[in-house]
């Protein structure tokens, strides 16, 4: 009996319309990874009718949650330590993985990297036999029949893709879908996807050096300094972030941040329309700010082929009024700027990017104001882990500002947080790992008042005093109230004390509703 060679899967050749005639049945297909991306690509497969393995290195018990929402899908599950990856390809076609599992990364597993590093080199040497390897980002560009916005930067990505969601969305016309590294994975969205559809992607450096595709438009915040211990310099974190510049649909377009030099730099290379943005007098063909208005200066439609976005004469105009946005912050001006250069490049009505850029009070763990009881504001910013990030937060609010910030150093340079720490806050509470070396630099830059926590709760009632003393210092005017802000913003990652920055931000909210709650039995808020 003559055994048939395997087939891998053809990715050049793999449509949507392909999938859904069956040709993914009964095909072998491994999924490396079980956290969001992985599941998310598992059910896509088994969907299709593939025979699908999914890997992880971590044991069942530890994936009960993923496991339960595969809901009985049937998948072979191979979990643990002791199973040894590449066994679980041996007979595969395809094998498809979560962003953080590449063979390029140092902090991919070196047994599993090693591995994979096997598997490209194979198949790069001629290795017929050997299955393609793609990333779910990656297949979803591949497979995805809508134009695509991708959103990437250091900081802001998530606030700008989400913006620019809610205002493509005002064109009630065409379907918006928002994901990606905003914690969506779309590729199970694939099925119901059509020409008609907008897309925005959230992509981050994670994600960037697996994309083999790029996307309709590519709109960048910043690029600054992040992920060192992955990308191994500055200059490697640099290469990666360029990465989805270089992959833009040449019919597209490139937005890009110009008060950003690093950002600016990619217009000298553009394979597209350069749209450029930033908080002055708006460039030729972009959108600025003039006279507290933004104001966009012969902005130009898309004319792709097989896009919803009509060719159409460029836009020259105001668009609204800044302090209509409803996000606080100059940094949201600029996220506010790239959104609004986006929607006009797809041909939405100035009334409509008006409406919805006012409507949007941004997203969760991104300066959002949990509570204000008793005169203090207690914002979320959990996602600021980044000196940058938090110098933006603190200029954002006006004094007295107690901040709340620790946990597990990042490996970057935090120098210049420092300084504008002394400068805008009146005291800060430390958690965490990072805790003691941040609350000693604090001090050392002109900060009168720091005070060490043990976990976040403790954290949050200390900041409340303190907060209230320093509204007990200040002048009271007729007629209005002063308000403190104590705002979490860690400049540290989570992992230290928690899964990740969402379960920070949620932990902070939870201890605040407890404080407004005891607040409301005692009759003072």
């Amino acid at each position: 009996m003559t055994v048939m060679a395997r087939r891998p899967i053809d990715l050049d050749a793999l449509t949507m319309d392909a999938i859904s005639a069956g040709d993914l049945r009964d095909r072998p297909v491994t999924v490396l990874g079980l956290a969001r991306s992985g599941l998310a690509l598992a059910r896509f497969f088994a969907d299709a009718g593939a025979h699908v393995t999914v890997y992880d290195g971590r044991p069942a018990d530890d994936l009960a949650t993923a496991i339960a929402d595969l809901e009985g899908r049937p998948v072979r599950l191979s979990l643990g330590p002791d199973v040894d990856p590449a066994s679980t390809w041996a007979d595969a076609e395809l094998v498809a993985t979560s962003p953080s599992i590449t063979p390029d990364f140092p902090t991919t597993e070196p047994r599993l990297r090693a591995q994979l590093r096997a598997l490209v080199d194979a198949r790069e040497g001629g290795d017929a036999t050997t299955p393609a390897l793609v990333s779910e980002a990656d297949l979803f560009l591949r497979l995805c029949p809508s134009p695509t916005v991708g959103v990437t930067g250091t900081k802001g990505k998530t606030t700008t893709a989400s913006l620019i969601a809610a205002l493509l969305g005002a064109d009630i016309a065409h379907p918006v879908v928002l994901g990606g590294n905003i914690g969506t994975p779309i590729v199970e969205r694939l099925v119901e996807l059509t020409p008609r559809h907008r897309v925005v992607d959230e992509l981050s450096e994670l994600q960037l050096p697996t994309l083999s595709r790029g996307t309709t438009v590519a709109a960048y915040t910043n690029v600054t300094s992040d992920h060192l211990d992955r990308h191994g310099s500055l200059e490697g974190y640099r290469r990666v972030k360029h990465r989805l510049a270089e992959l833009v649909d040449p019919r597209g377009a490139l937005i890009l941040n110009l008060e950003d030099p690093v950002v600016a730099s990619y217009a000298g290379d553009a394979r597209a329309r350069v749209v450029g943005y930033r908080r002055g007098v708006p460039p030729a063909g972009g959108v600025g700010v003039a006279e507290g208005w933004i104001i966009a200066d012969g902005l130009a439609r898309l004319e792709v082929a097989g896009s919803i976005a009509q060719s159409g004469p460029a836009f020259a105009g105001p668009v609204m009024p800044v302090d209509e946005l409803a996000i606080p912050g100059r940094h949201n001006v600029s996220n506010a700027l790239a959104a609004v250069a986006v929607a006009l490049a797809f041909g939405v009505d100035v009334a409509g990017i008006r409406a919805a850029a006012g409507a949007f009070t941004g997203v969760e763990h991104r300066l959002e104001t949990v509570a204000v009881i008793d005169g203090v504001r207690f914002v979320n910013d959990s996602q600021g882990t980044q000196p940058d990030a938090v110098i933006a937060a603190l200029r954002a609010f006006e004094p007295p500002i107690v901040l709340i910030a620790g946990g597990r150093d990042k490996d970057i340079d935090l120098s210049a947080l420092p300084p504008v720490v002394a400068e805008r806050a009146v005291a800060a509470v430390l958690i965490g790992e990072s805790g003691p070396d941040l609350g000693a630099r604090f001090r050392a830059a002109g900060l009168a008042r720091t005070e060490p926590a043990r976990d976040l709760p403790t954290a949050i009632r200390a900041a409340d005093e303190l907060a209230h003393t320093a509204l007990a210092g200040l002048p009271r005017r007729a007629g209005t109230a002063p308000t403190a802000t104590v705002l979490l913003s860690p400049a540290a990652a989570s992992f230290d004390m928690f899964d990740d920055y969402a379960a920070r931000g949620r932990a902070f909210k939870a201890a605040v509703a407890e404080l407004a709650r005891e607040r409301a039995g005692e009759g003072r808020s």
